[in-house]
């Protein structure tokens, strides 16, 4: 009986074992293996760097369809407004979350209104020449926000830098309209100073007159 179940325990033993060893594929054979291509760090430029943060609020922003007269979703994201530190220009970019692609991108002109729409005090619309990918576009929007605070600072905002542009609108062209009477008037001097001054006419006096009339009388009557 011994010599039937021997083989059997045996077997199983050595099953186990075999069991117990680690796997080929699991031992680290402590070999380095480079990498084919090596890749290094690439500074990627936003077209931002020379600009100031005004306001920045997570949105949803829709593009009214012109063609199948409808609002469109146009962009999940976060609405900017930034200002270039040396124009001092102002404009709307808004990225879309996952793929970063530009779906607003204008500039905040003064005759720019932010309107509420439909009665919802969540959402503003908005007309503007929108430049998002090389090409200028007559669009109509729509945003969206997550409270009544962030859409009416929004609103208040670019209201706010509308009323600054149309100011700095009329103080550039006062100062134009200043600095063109200034020139003229420099003008005018200068023309009055190069006139040649009229020259004086010597008359003699009444005597001397006189004089040389009976001078002349004399001279006839010898």
């Amino acid at each position: 009986m011994a010599t039937v179940t021997e083989p059997t325990v045996l077997r199983r033993e050595e099953e186990e074992d075999d069991n117990s060893k680690p796997a080929a594929d699991d031992e680290d054979p402590g070999a380095q293996i480079a990498p084919i291509v090596q890749l290094q760090e690439v500074a990627v430029s936003t077209g931002e760097e020379n600009e100031d943060v005004l306001l920045e609020l997570k949105s949803k922003l829709y593009r009214f369809d012109k063609d199948g007269n409808q609002w469109k979703e146009w962009g999940v994201g976060i609405v900017k407004l930034l200002k270039h530190k040396e124009t001092r220009k102002v404009r709307l970019v808004m990225r879309q979350n996952k793929t970063l692609k530009i779906c607003a991108n204008h500039l905040v002109l003064s005759t720019m209104t932010v309107q509420e729409h439909q009665g919802n005090d969540k959402s503003c619309v908005w007309h503007a020449a929108d430049f998002p990918d090389g090409e200028l576009k007559d669009e109509t929007f729509c945003i969206r926000f997550a409270s009544v605070e962030n859409c009416k600072t929004f609103k208040d905002k670019i209201a706010e830098i509308a009323e600054g542009q149309t100011r700095d609108s009329g103080e550039s062209e006062e100062g134009k309209t200043a600095a063109s009477l200034i020139e003229k008037l420099s003008v005018e001097a200068k023309d009055e100073e190069e006139k040649p001054e009229p020259k004086a006419e010597v008359f003699s006096s009444s005597a001397e007159k006189k004089g040389e009339d009976e001078k002349a009388e004399a001279a006839t009557e010898k």
